[in-house]
């Protein structure tokens, strides 16, 4: 929240968080009709794991460190529309998929997606607009929300302490969690990176959601398969995995992206 009243509601967060929703949404599909595909992605844990990063906790931290404040909407909008799509969907996949009941818990889906921070945030937001706030308010937030993104780091680290707690064989990975790495740290920065392409985003701008798209996989994938009793152990390896080869594979995508700018140039 301090950091949308910080920035404001553009044009730049609508375009990057329909960008971000949009694609995970087109990509899932994708998985599941194509059977090549299908084959090495064969449920939603996998696929929400190879999909949805940790763009709160790593993601908005990293993208202030490398990139200027003006392309902070980018990674916020990614933000929004990843958190977005994983509370809303991610519940009912696996709902579907794996309890025998033909009636999603809508209830059970709303109470996540009011209570994800992607959704209080845009309410404080619009409420703060809405008496005219937006201006005295961004300015107090500012201070606690770059306090609370570098303590969000300390959350990550917490969390993959407790899994590695659960004395579990993390390295052990078969074929189908190889490729939901793939897919999370290779595949989708590449897709996000040829469709920047496409919709012709400047050289901030594709930073911004490019190194979004490479972040490691989303702690909500952790805990929507705690809540559903779905492959925990395969969504605790594929968060304990990409969050340490992320540490190479994020200056990785940054230097690559800016040798591809300067190639350009």
């Amino acid at each position: 929240m301090g950091l949308l009243l910080k920035e404001g509601i553009d044009i730049n967060l609508i375009k990057s968080a329909f960008l971000a929703f949009s694609l995970i949404g087109s990509l899932i599909t994708l998985i599941n009709i194509a059977p090549i595909i299908k084959k090495r992605l064969s449920n939603y844990s996998l696929q929400l794991a190879g999909l949805v990063g940790n763009t709160s906790f790593l993601g908005i931290p990293i993208a202030i460190a490398l990139l200027p404040s003006t392309t902070i909407n980018f990674t916020i909008g990614f933000d929004l529309g990843t958190t977005l799509f994983a509370w809303i969907f991610g519940p009912f996949l696996l709902q579907e998929k794996f309890q025998n009941t033909s009636i999603p818990n809508l209830k059970g889906l709303l109470d996540a997606l009011m209570n994800s921070p992607a959704s209080r945030g845009i309410i404080g937001v619009l409420i703060t607009y809405l008496f005219h706030l937006d201006e005295i308010l961004g300015n107090y937030l500012w201070i606690p929300a770059r306090i609370v993104i570098g303590l969000a780091i300390i959350i990550v680290g917490t969390r993959l302490g407790i899994i590695t707690n659960q004395k579990d064989k993390f390295f052990d990975l078969n074929e189908e969690i190889k490729f939901s790495i793939l897919l999370k740290l290779f595949i989708l920065p590449f897709i996000v990176f040829l469709t920047c392409k496409f919709l012709n985003f400047d050289f901030y701008q594709s930073s911004a959601v490019i190194l979004q798209a490479g972040t490691p996989t989303a702690i909500s994938t952790i805990l929507m398969a705690e809540a559903y009793d779905v492959k925990q152990k395969v969504a605790s390896k594929i968060l304990f995995t990409t969050t340490l080869i992320s540490i190479i594979t994020i200056p990785l995508i940054a230097i690559l992206i800016e040798a591809f700018n300067k190639r350009i140039l």
